[in-house]
């Protein structure tokens, strides 16, 4: 245990529970701002980052499972002196006329109860945060169709100097090429995108139904997972946080005396023991000053004044699709460094900006000044829109 925050009673304070509940994102964005500074200078960390919720999903899975079997609560729980106790109501008639508390007993979690807490802690989260990407790509995706138009209608660089053919592709075409696992995949990312919002509002505004209640001491459960599976954290004794250390030892010693073989097998397997639980222990001291640093360092260059009078930075918005050929309009080359109109290598290279192809200087002027349109789009155009390349790539 590493702190415990004063109160009275075996109630933890709604900010106990608040602190504990926001601890693991803490965590998440100090490993995050870590590994992306490690990783200037290891540029293999990246696949790290690359994969970042299945990272952390498993090392939070390592976590949670060590701390709930050695003291009953979670990894966050732990460090602020807390533990998870089963709910059991007795109702008598002889004590109708009590307090909904006083009829409340607490017990020690059950083997079930720890493996459904894991999977409330790790899988969940794990689940949501992927669902939450989804639903990101779809909408920045909808996003750019609503300014650009679909993306499956663009044209890639390549196209336009391309063949001509390969420019009078129609999206049909692309639709047919797909597999059955790319259609399902997107149809299914879809209705993801449709229905988490929906999901995502109905459990936000569940927990905050829930911790509103414990605020208000109506509850004594913080949260809807606690609830569903009869759990209430409380306060751990004295007497507790003082047998941690030695139930540890205990579980340890039992795993020891578990392990079966000749006698040079079992002295391995107990040296990779100890070196895994070493392990464990630092772990668990570097993540807790992970933690607290990143916090520090948050607090020490932003002040609270600039994070409230900040502007929202928007990124920038993505480029204009490629303009299409059109089918009257004159076929592109197949090599790129050749002008269209003449077929020639291009002199005094310029460019149409309602376009955006090059062709020579003498070619585009010519055929803008008779035509006032691009030979290629055929969008209306004048030489006042022709620019000169002084760099032809």
């Amino acid at each position: 245990m590493l702190f415990q925050v004063g109160g009275q009673g075996s109630h933890p304070t709604f900010f106990e529970m608040s602190a504990a509940q926001q601890l693991p994102s803490s965590l998440r964005a100090a490993l995050t701002y870590s590994i992306g500074v490690l990783a200037l200078r290891r540029p293999f960390l990246h696949k790290v980052l690359d994969y970042e919720d299945e990272f952390f999903a498993a090392l939070t899975l390592i976590l949670e499972t060590h701390s709930l079997r050695t003291t009953d609560a979670s990894f966050a729980e732990t460090l602020y002196g807390l533990r998870r106790r089963a709910v059991n109501v007795h109702v008598k008639k002889d004590d109708l006329h009590m307090e909904p508390g006083s009829r409340i007993q607490h017990s020690g979690i059950r083997k079930r109860q720890k493996l459904l807490s894991v999977v409330f802690l790790v899988v969940l989260p794990y689940f949501k945060s992927k669902l939450h990407a989804i639903y990101n790509r779809e909408r920045e995706a909808a996003l750019q169709a609503s300014l650009w138009g679909n993306i499956n209608d663009r044209f890639d660089e390549s196209d336009n100097f391309g063949d001509a053919s390969s420019s009078f592709a129609s999206t049909s075409g692309l639709d047919t090429d797909l597999s059955v696992r790319t259609r399902f995949r997107k149809r299914m990312n879809k209705i993801v995108a449709t229905c988490y919002p929906w999901l995502h509002a109905g459990t936000e505004g569940l927990a905050f139904a829930y911790q509103l209640l414990y605020l208000l001491d109506a509850t004594g459960f913080y949260s809807p997972g606690l609830h569903a599976l009869g759990l209430q954290v409380c306060r751990a004794t004295g007497q507790e946080l003082m047998d941690t250390s030695s139930r540890i030892s205990k579980i340890r010693s039992n795993e020891r005396e578990r392990l079966r073989g000749p006698p040079w097998l079992k002295a391995v397997q107990g040296a990779l023991l100890t070196c895994a639980y070493a392990v464990l222990d630092y772990a668990q001291t570097g993540l807790i000053a992970a933690v607290f640093g990143f916090k520090m360092m948050e607090w020490w260059y932003q002040s609270a004044e600039e994070r409230m009078s900040a502007p929202t930075v928007y990124p920038p918005p993505p480029p204009p699709p490629p303009p299409k050929v059109a089918k009257e309009g004159i076929p592109l080359p197949p090599d790129r460094t050749l002008c269209p109109l003449c077929s020639q290598k291009r002199a005094n290279p310029s460019a149409v900006t309602v376009s955006g192809f090059v062709f020579c200087y003498a070619c585009i002027f010519k055929y803008v000044s008779q035509y006032n349109r691009c030979p290629v789009t055929l969008v209306p155009a004048n030489v006042d829109q022709i620019r000169r390349l002084f760099h032809d790539l």
